[in-house]
């Protein structure tokens, strides 16, 4: 419960901010918060249950799938057209992993000191993870309140993960759907950080530095 409110909080305060010239910056620092969470927090994790070669590979897996997605007209950045199916990938792939979070937490609650650092770790990568959400939902939806509704859509399965995870411990296979999550995050990290760039690039007047 306590992730999925925190993840919350940090995202809907990242929509209410994300508003006229904020939003590029916004977008910009929340391309590269979710890259950061994939990189430092979700691969490294996976990495000590499947091992490496696994988890890269997988995370190669989704995130070049979203390479041919994009390059075949699907639009999967905040910052293009039709936003809209930007904004169904990163919720889906947001909420399974929310889920799985919630079932980690609530699988090693009896494990002592290890629950304590999986809980730890969880709570301290929603914070980022909500106002990347927030902040791209904010620019791929008409308006707030759709992007508040997709962000409580996406974070809101880390408690039916926990309840789950109460009775359950995850299946060996949930890792395995997390690293191809992982790459997805990456992938609409940094395509949010090199389209952000690019526009404002363009929107620069000539002969102005940066």
């Amino acid at each position: 419960m306590a992730a999925a409110l925190i993840a919350l909080a940090f995202g809907f305060a990242s929509i209410a901010l994300a508003s006229g010239k904020r939003l590029r910056y916004i977008v910009l620092l929340s391309g590269v918060l979710l890259a950061t969470v994939a990189l430092l927090g979700l691969m490294p994790e996976l990495a000590q249950e499947i091992g490496w070669a696994r988890t890269l590979l997988l995370a190669a897996v989704s995130y070049g799938f979203l390479a041919i997605l994009d390059h075949r007209g699907y639009a999967v950045c905040p910052s293009c057209s039709h936003g809209e199916k930007f904004a169904g990938s990163l919720v889906l792939a947001t909420a399974l992993h929310a889920f799985v979070d919630g079932w980690g937490v609530a699988a090693a609650r009896n494990q002592g000191a290890v629950a304590s650092a999986i809980t730890v770790a969880i709570l301290l990568h929603k914070a980022p993870e909500g106002v990347a959400l927030g902040a791209m939902l904010r620019a791929s939806t008409p308006g707030p309140k759709v992007a508040a509704l997709l962000c409580a859509v996406a974070e809101l399965p880390t408690i039916l993960g926990g309840a789950v995870g109460i009775w359950a411990t995850p299946p060996v296979w949930a890792d395995y759907m997390l690293a191809l999550v992982s790459g997805t995050f990456l992938f609409l990290g940094l395509h949010a950080v090199l389209t952000t760039r690019a526009a404002g690039i363009r929107r620069a007047p000539t002969g102005s530095a940066g």
